[in-house]
């Protein structure tokens, strides 16, 4: 049986785990050629390689600081060179600080590398990748529902990183159209990963005004990154696809 992604070199960010290595792994399986970039965790990008590698595939693993815009274009040149071409890029890599706009001791620090991750990182990947991206190529960013409910208090940093994100990505397809590159975000709402379990003390509160009553499993959200990777979605660009179990109904 043919695959949707047979033939492609997709790069997934902070690809090592949790919605990572869940997107990594259904992209696989789809049979397009996986990188995953990773900041710190090398036994499970090793780990996530053999996987990848079990399906079928070509992978590779490249440490990379999302937050370091040098960094990020090394990590895309890269890819693009050992695989010999970039068809997808999956911006996931991320991180969240929270806190209240009014705090006197907020971390600035922490704010900015935020920013740095979440924002500046993106940008940088997206733009170096429509150096190497041939036609027909396929940019999905991960954002969150955040970007367009701040549903409780203490995110509007975080929040305003996925909302520029968006604005970003409605711009980038703009300008990338004429080379039939689609440029879409996938904003998931509560997601159950290690990093935030379904079963944490935080949960409920996460689950309130949600239509469906539980958190997402990262392979609902990777479902949703193949769909924009795939042919099926060659017309679908510049937009969001939320998969919020309806907190934004």
């Amino acid at each position: 049986m043919t695959k949707s992604l047979n033939g492609k070199v997709a790069l997934v960010t902070g690809g090592s785990r949790g919605i990572g290595a869940a997107i990594a792994l259904a992209l696989a399986a789809e049979g397009a050629d996986v990188a995953i970039g990773y900041a710190s965790s090398d036994d499970k990008a090793a780990a996530l390689v053999g996987q990848l590698e079990r399906l079928g595939v070509r992978a590779a693993a490249f440490k990379a600081d999302q937050g370091d815009s040098s960094q990020v274009v090394g990590l895309v040149k890269s890819v693009a060179a050992r695989f010999g071409r970039l068809d997808i890029l999956v911006n996931n890599a991320g991180i969240a600080v929270m806190g209240p706009v009014d705090d006197p001791a907020a971390d600035l620090a922490a704010l900015d590398r935020l920013y740095a991750v979440n924002l500046h990182g993106v940008v940088t990947a997206i733009r170096t990748a429509a150096q190497v991206m041939g036609e027909g190529g396929r940019i999905i960013s991960l954002g969150s529902v955040l970007a367009a409910r701040a549903s409780f208090p203490g995110v509007a940093d975080y929040a305003a990183t996925k909302a520029a994100l968006v604005g970003y990505s409605k711009g980038a397809a703009r300008d990338l159209a004429a080379r039939k590159i689609t440029v879409n975000v996938v904003q998931p709402g509560s997601t159950a990963t290690d990093m935030n379990p379904a079963d944490g003390p935080g949960a409920a509160g996460q689950l309130v005004g949600n239509a469906l009553g539980r958190f997402a499993t990262p392979e609902e959200i990777a479902a949703a990154v193949v769909f924009l990777a795939s042919p099926a979605a060659a017309f679908i660009t510049g937009t969001t696809l939320t998969v919020d179990g309806g907190v934004t109904a």
